[in-house]
């Protein structure tokens, strides 16, 4: 697949087969996903893989929960209320790998870096058929001290970008876009 396809066609995909990746399927989007640039070549990243299917929807679970728990700290996600409640909505998809990116905060540059390392694993995914979603909604629980403490994450990374690769349970149409240009 060429750049521009990937690029043109790549799309959030929020529907999984119930398949498990391949390791070494998972392992070369993590080693291409390490190729993104990063300020001073810093490489802040730190990868976190979490398969199984009752795990993650465990982890769905505490996360909604979470989030309910802290609402009024985050008004952005007022609208998304009566989704989180509903014991059914997995904020997984179903999809049967989660990859965490955390970054170091010794890098000044790690927010950007990390999310660069994240275009990069999708990007990669998707060239190998390969779906992927970014899950903001993982981003509160999955970042606490406890959380970290649990998966043996230093306290100095910051979860960056939560992702989930796996393969789409539907087909994908292209997205039509407009082009304005504004002159001052």
């Amino acid at each position: 697949m060429e750049l521009l396809e990937a690029i043109r066609g790549r799309r959030s995909v929020r529907k999984y087969k119930g398949e498990q990746l391949p390791e070494k399927t998972v392992r070369e989007l993590l080693e291409l996903a390490a190729w993104a640039p990063s300020g001073m070549n810093t490489q802040p990243w730190l990868y976190v893989v979490i398969e199984g299917k009752e795990y993650l929807r465990d982890l769905s679970d505490k996360c909604r929960a979470y989030i309910l728990e802290i609402m009024d700290e985050l008004p952005a996600l007022q609208n998304y209320k009566t989704a989180l409640s509903n014991p059914e909505f997995n904020i997984f998809y179903g999809a049967p790998v989660l990859v965490l990116i955390y970054g170091s905060q010794n890098a000044f540059t790690y927010t950007y870096d990390c999310s660069m390392a994240a275009q990069n694993l999708m990007l990669a995914a998707w060239d190998r058929g390969v779906g992927s979603c970014w899950i903001g909604f993982a981003r509160a629980y999955c970042g606490t001290p406890d959380f970290k403490a649990e998966l043996k994450v230093p306290p100095e990374y910051q979860l960056v970008a939560p992702v989930l690769p796996g393969r789409r349970n539907y087909s994908i149409q292209r997205n039509s876009w407009k082009f304005k240009s504004y002159q001052g």
